[in-house]
């Protein structure tokens, strides 16, 4: 099959052999999102090395169970062992054992096939097409703030960054509460729906909620400047660089910090097919995938959002 890989001397397309781990599901690809996770896997993120990508729509071609085979779906990440405590607790996402799909262990889906449990896959409503269905999992990673954080209709919320994340996380967030983007870049600020507000830092100063989307090291530290005492910091940032900031503010002012990353797929799906969020407003451009480390660069280049990759074409 042909692949983007990320190889010791950067990314390059090349023919390689598809491999179906026992028990999965081969799924051929018709769509996948290039994300600012991929970007930073290549600047050297995680040691990864293999197929890149994680977000993606496809169709089951081969299944254990038969009933699989031809259905539209997408994929949650983690492949988990299902056997260890931490999955019998319930917390298969941040099992030890687990593989992640484009990340760690696992070849990712910038090819024309991936492999995952059955476990894994989510069918994709006949209502939600292929450009919608490629954001379920950045949108599920934005619904898992509500997942984590009780957010009321008085609070005030702050997301920082207007780039990929931070524009669903700005749109989930929008339909419980009053949402505020700080952003750095004119044209994805631009890019905002009409219902959310952009502002300054200096505007938002003493938010309850305040969302780290920047994907920089400094994202931390201007959150924690920005959130009112006993307030919240959520941190979707995951960068190979690493930022200095103290915890003693957080101390004195009795800050939670929460991380978060992955999230259900389940009301990811249900936003999509219920016309609350639509994100497919993001994409900039759809490129072939023998077109992968252009498309790399597209996605990196100041005030691109989401370039997408169609492996078939």
């Amino acid at each position: 099959m042909q692949a983007l890989v990320l190889g010791p001397q950067g990314p390059f397309v090349r023919e390689i052999p598809l491999v179906v781990r026992p028990g999965e599901a081969r799924v051929r690809v018709t769509l996948a999102g290039v994300c600012a996770t991929d970007l930073e896997l290549v600047r050297g993120y995680m040691g990864f090395q293999g197929v890149l990508g994680h977000e993606f729509v496809g169709v089951v071609e081969d299944a254990p169970a038969g009933d699989w085979v031809g259905r539209r779906v997408v994929g949650s990440i983690n492949a988990s062992c299902g056997v260890c405590p931490t999955c019998a607790a319930g917390r298969g996402s941040h099992c030890p054992n687990r593989t992640v799909l484009g990340i760690q262990g696992r070849d990712g889906v910038f090819a024309t096939h991936t492999s995952l449990p059955i476990r894994n896959l989510y069918a994709v409503p006949d209502s939600v097409d292929d450009l919608a269905a490629v954001f379920v999992e950045p949108l599920a990673a934005a619904c898992q703030i509500l997942e984590q954080v009780h957010v009321r209709p008085s609070d005030r919320v702050v997301v920082l960054g207007s780039g990929r994340l931070a524009q669903l996380c700005a749109r989930v967030l929008a339909l419980v509460a009053d949402v505020a983007v700080v952003g750095r870049n004119a044209a994805t600020v631009a890019r905002l729906p009409a219902h959310i507000r952009s502002a300054s830092a200096e505007d938002v100063r003493g938010a309850d909620l305040v969302v780290d989307c920047t994907g920089t090291p400094e994202g931390l530290a201007l959150a924690s400047s920005l959130v009112r005492p006993r307030g919240t910091i959520v941190l979707k940032t995951t960068t190979h660089d690493l930022g200095q900031v103290s915890p003693t503010a957080w101390v004195i002012d009795e800050i939670t910090v929460v991380g978060s990353r992955c999230g259900p797929f389940g009301p990811a799906l249900r936003l999509l097919a219920g016309g609350l969020v639509d994100p497919t407003a993001l994409i900039d451009a759809e490129l072939p995938l023998s077109e992968g480390v252009a498309a790399l660069s597209a996605a990196a280049s100041p005030g691109a959002l989401k370039i997408l990759l169609r492996p078939g074409a």
